[in-house]
């Protein structure tokens, strides 16, 4: 999967950009799979349902804690601070 500059391997789970690799986990390389067949925003409850199967009414903090973990491996590994951004309609890359 190619993702603005970053190549992504589904199968051994890592994010490579120039001569840069990180290894993720595997919800965080469910998360980039999905926001790259996506060319819109996608909303807190399509990922909840999407990656956790959890309905829109789940009182939890999953999303925004991946997201923020997975921003802060792509900062130190690729010094990238834009990766993941947000808007009023949701998450997107």
């Amino acid at each position: 999967i190619d993702l603005q500059d970053y190549i992504i391997d589904k199968n051994t789970r890592i994010i490579k950009k120039n001569n840069l690799e990180l290894q993720l986990t595997e919800k965080e390389i469910n998360f980039l799979i999905l926001f790259s067949q996506n060319n819109k925003p996608l909303s807190r409850n399509f990922i909840l349902k999407s990656v956790w199967n959890y309905s829109p009414d789940t009182d939890t903090h999953t999303v925004e804690t991946h997201i923020h973990r997975l921003r802060k491996k792509i900062l130190n590994k690729f010094n990238d601070n834009n990766f993941i951004k947000n808007n009023d309609k949701g998450y997107y890359i």
